[in-house]
This record gives C-alpha cells, sequence and structure tokens, in this order.
C-alpha cells in the first residue's frame, strides 16, 4: 500500500513522537527515515556515545566561519531512527519558562510556557513521579544518574563554594543553579524517541516505517502537497497522503527538502534550477545555535575518565558490566553535571548554560588525548547572531550549505566572555582544585583581547540548531502556530526548524515536545 493518512518525513525527536501519536489515534502512518533502525549495542549504551560517528551520524560541517577565525565548525546530526536522540549525551532540559512566555509575546499564540508544559508532561516518565511540573506515565523515560563521576559531583560543590545554588531539578519551579542533569534513559540504556514512540507501534497494520531510504522532493499539485517522491539505491518511488505529509528532518535538513521542493527563497532556488512553487524568504534563514566553548584542565587523577592504562582498563570492565547488569559507569552521559546561570546584568533569564564532562575534550571528541582530567562547556543560551541553510546543489543526497554566522554580534562574545571567566572561576573552587588541575590553555583571562581571540579559535557548537523554519503569526512565518505550512496545503512542519528563538537549554525535549502538538494539531485537522 502507497497511499496513507499521514506522511512523516524524518523519524528523529519530533518525526519519532508524531508518527507514533498519529499511529495510536489510528491514523495510518507512513514514516520515511534515511538512516538505519540503530537498535544496536553502540546506541543503546549511554557510555558509547563517542564511537557514534558512522551510520547514525551525518557529521555535517559548516561554511568557514568569520566569528572563528575563518575556521570550518562541526555539525553532527542524528540519521535513523531516533534522530540526534539517538546520538546525542540524552540531557533533559526544557528550556525556560521565558523562553516560551517569548514565544507567545512574538505572535506564536498558544505557545507560551502554560500552553506547553502539558505536552512535556505527556511525553514524560520522570522516575522522580508526577508533580506540578512532571509527568509519570508518558514514552519517555527521564532517570536520575545512580553512578556520576566524582568529578562531576565535585563540580556542583565547587559551584556550591561560590554561593552558586544547588538545583536539583533544572525542569521545574526554577532552572539558575548547579546540579547534576536527569537523562533520558530506561533502566541504564539510552531511551530515544524511536524507542518512546516508534518502537512499541513496530508491527501495527497502520504505521509503515521505512529506513534506508532518501527522500527526494515533496509531490505539490494545485498548490497542495500530496505525497513524496523517495529513492532507495537508484530507483524512485512516490507513495501519496490522503491528509497530511509532516515534514521532520530537522534544523537543516527541513529547508533544505522545502527548497528542494520549490518552497523557499525564490532567487536561490532558481540558481539551481528548480521550479519555484512559492517563494518563501523565511525557509532557510534565522538560523540559531548555541555556540560554545570548553575549557580543560589535566591532572593526574585516575578517578576522572582518561586515555591511559588504567583507564582503558577501568573502560572495558564497564563494559563488560553494562553489558551483563545495565549498571555502572557506562551509564554516563559524559555531560553529567552544569547548571545555568546569568552573567549579563540584563538578561531575563539564565543566559550561560555549563556541562562538566570527567574528560578531557578537544575538537568535539574527535581528537584523543592522552591522560586524565575534565572539561567545562559555557554556552551562550540566547544568542543575537544568525545564520542560514541554503542548497549545495539540486541533488537530495548533497549535505546542505551550513551557515551559522556564530560570533557575528558582539553580544555573543561578550556573554560568552564572561561565561568563560565564570568557568574558570568554579574551577579554581577548593572542591576541583584538589584535583590540581592544569589548564591546557592558560591566558590571562583579564585580557580582553587574548580571551576573545582564544575563543574564536577554539569554540564550535553544542549542537542545537534551530529556526530555519519559523514559525510566527505574521505572512512571511514559514508556519503558523498550528505547525502548518503558510501558502502550502497539506503540510506541517514538525522540528527544531520551527522554534522562533532557540530555547534557553538542550533542544532534545524541546524539539518531542513540538512533535507531541503537531500529532494533536493534524488529528484535528483530519477530524474537521
Amino acid at each position: 500500500m502507497d497511499e496513507f493518512d499521514v506522511i512523516v518525513i524524518g523519524g528523529g525527536s519530533a518525526g519519532s513522537a508524531v508518527s507514533g501519536r498519529l499511529a495510536e489515534a489510528g491514523k495510518s502512518v507512513c514514516l520515511l527515515e534515511a538512516g538505519p533502525r540503530n537498535d544496536t549495542i553502540l546506541v543503546k549504551t549511554p557510555g558509547l556515545m563517542p564511537f557514534l560517528r558512522e551510520g547514525s551520524n551525518y557529521r555535517y560541517e559548516t561554511v568557514p566561519q568569520k566569528g572563528l577565525n575563518g575556521r570550518v565548525g562541526y555539525q553532527p546530526r542524528g540519521r535513523g531512527l531516533g534522530g540526534s536522540s539517538a546520538i546525542n549525551a540524552m540531557i533533559y532540559i526544557r528550556g525556560n519558562r521565558w523562553d516560551y512566555d517569548n514565544w507567545a509575546e512574538l505572535g506564536c499564540t498558544g505557545w507560551s510556557y502554560e500552553d506547553v508544559l502539558p505536552y512535556f508532561k505527556r511525553a514524560e516518565h520522570n522516575v522522580r513521579g508526577g508533580d506540578a511540573y512532571h509527568g509519570a506515565s508518558g514514552p519517555l523515560w527521564v532517570s536520575d544518574q545512580k553512578w556520576p563521576n566524582p568529578g562531576s559531583v565535585a563540580f556542583v560543590e565547587a559551584a556550591a563554594q561560590l554561593q552558586l545554588p544547588r538545583n536539583t531539578d533544572f525542569n521545574g519551579e526554577e532552572q539558575a543553579g548547579f546540579g547534576l542533569y536527569q537523562v533520558t534513559q530506561k533502566n541504564g540504556e539510552r531511551w530515544s524517541a524511536a524507542r518512546a514512540y516508534v518502537e512499541p507501534k513496530r508491527g501495527s497494520k497502520n504505521l509503515d516505517v521505512r529506513i534506508g531510504v532518501s527522500v527526494q522532493r515533496l509531490v505539490i499539485k494545485d498548490g497542495r502537497v500530496t505525497g513524496v517522491t523517495y529513492s532507495v539505491g537508484d530507483k524512485e518511488r512516490t507513495v501519496t497522503a490522503r491528509g497530511a505529509v509532516v515534514l521532520s528532518a530537522g534544523a537543516f535538513n527541513t529547508p533544505q527538502l522545502l527548497m528542494l521542493s520549490g518552497i523557499g527563497p525564490g532567487a536561490h532556488i532558481k540558481e539551481h534550477g528548480i521550479d519555484v512553487v512559492l517563494d518563501k524568504p523565511a525557509v532557510g534563514a534565522d538560523l540559531q545555535d548555541h555556540i560554545d566553548y570548553v575549557s580543560s584542565w589535566q591532572t593526574e587523577n585516575k578517578d576522572l575518565i582518561g586515555d591511559s592504562l588504567a583507564g582503558t582498563v577501568r573502560m572495558a570492565k564497564a563494559i563488560i558490566e553494562h553489558r551483563r547488569k545495565r549498571t555502572g559507569i557506562m551509564t554516563t552521559p559524559y555531560a553529567e553535571a552544569g547548571g545555568f546561570w546569568k552573567v549579563m546584568p540584563d538578561a531575563p533569564a539564565p543566559d550561560i548554560q555549563w556541562h562538566f564532562v570527567p574528560a578531557m575534550l578537544e575538537d568535539h571528541g574527535r581528537t584523543k588525548v592522552k591522560g586524565h582530567g575534565f572539561s567545562l562547556h559555557a554556552c551562550v543560551l540566547r544568542p543575537e547572531s544568525r545564520g542560514t541553510v541554503r542548497l549545495n546543489g539540486a541533488d537530495a543526497r548533497m549535505a546542505p550549505r551550513i551557515d551559522p554566522n556564530f560570533l557575528n554580534d558582539e553580544r555573543d562574545m561578550a556573554t560568552l566572555r564572561a561565561g568563560v571567566r565564570l568557568s574558570h572561576r568554579i574551577v579554581s573552587s577548593p572542591s576541583l582544585a584538589k584535583y590540581d588541575p592544569q589548564d591546557r590553555y592558560p591566558i590571562d583571562l583579564e585580557d580582553d583581547a587574548a580571551l576573545d581571540a582564544m575563543i574564536r579559535n577554539r569554540a564550535d557548537t553544542v549542537y542545537h540548531p534551530v529556526g530555519t523554519c519559523r514559525m510566527g503569526g505574521d505572512s512571511d512565518a514559514v508556519v503558523d502556530h498550528t505547525l502548518k505550512a503558510r501558502g502550502i496545503e497539506g503540510l506541517y512542519v514538525a522540528d527544531a526548524s520551527v522554534m522562533p528563538r532557540l530555547v534557553s537549554g538542550n533542544t532534545n525535549a524541546p524539539s518531542i515536545m513540538i512533535g507531541e502538538r503537531c500529532a494533536d494539531f493534524v488529528k484535528d485537522a483530519l477530524a474537521a
């Protein structure tokens, strides 16, 4: 059967939620995903995350970034069922209440914090139980870390020694503070969006999951999306939708597919020999991402994760333990602890997020560093810089042209500068100072020029691109407040690309929430 009520393009965080919920509601759904099923030990074992570089990862790169001294940035994105929730650090963060209230003020009616909270709760199965802020019966398992590294615990104590508050629930009443993160795990295994929403429906008659397919374009007739053309090898096939097509390919591939289908900035589309169906300049515009600086220290302490004989033996034993019991240090998300704090006086909410990693990181973990130590990420939560996603060519197999335009706005540099300085103050507190950490990039932190140079030489993404198909109440917006495409019938967008502003935190949980909401919007439209 090649005709369905709904076709969903992309089985990532939002796409999995849309597909699962619509199938649960009795709709016939075809889920198209380019990557594999991701039902492997590498994906399921949290501590093996650094090795997810083949198959499950697109490994995109940016164009040279003038704000990063001409360097090319790395942009890993999930490929396969679960999308980036199958390769991420599993940190469960929703963002700040202010973010969603700001969305509503920007014209996204129905997206205030009070509007979205029920959907976060509906999605969530928090092991702590349900309360005013949390759900206990949803498909997405959220767990506490049982085996954190001693260095991560020491980081939280170090922040407290600076009179920075402890926080045991960043998704509760107050986001500010420092503590251990909750993670999307169930019984010690990674719990991706696909495991939450798609796998329980596997084998059901009304959910057809097709992996390893490359979507080429939307089929558009008389202003309406009626289907999707995809390829397997050198053969093309078209599936049709009676009700709707939901595009959930992510902040990079969603605008790419729209442009390949003739929807987007007209002049750019014409340059690639594609007929313009709808001139929509906002497609691929407004790219926002969390620019991130990783400070790094080396120690002699072997409690921290590291590349040494002792470290290798310890990890080998941990892998065996995890395979037998699903317990121990291989349940680590690596970014075990962190915090949120306001470093700029006029910020409406915390403007820096920290991720503490009890290991030395270099170039996104792609470069091996001998010895033991720890790293501390500081990222700008609400960047002012804006970038673009464009086509590199008319072939869907080509990677999109990604330009985050990092640190183009001086306000982002000022915020990051302050964040990095606070990172070093925390590390100088007694709780971490006892490790005798040696700064791997020592400079005079009070010298703005030297600090800025170091940031531009080493900063990069912390993997949270959004905004390239923004939602809004204005006619220029790509989708309206029900995630329905403006100017094209039968098309919805559900992923991080619809966010009008980047949330103050990790984007996986918000993307799942967007998928949950889209499923309701589509159901309501089909019932009308």
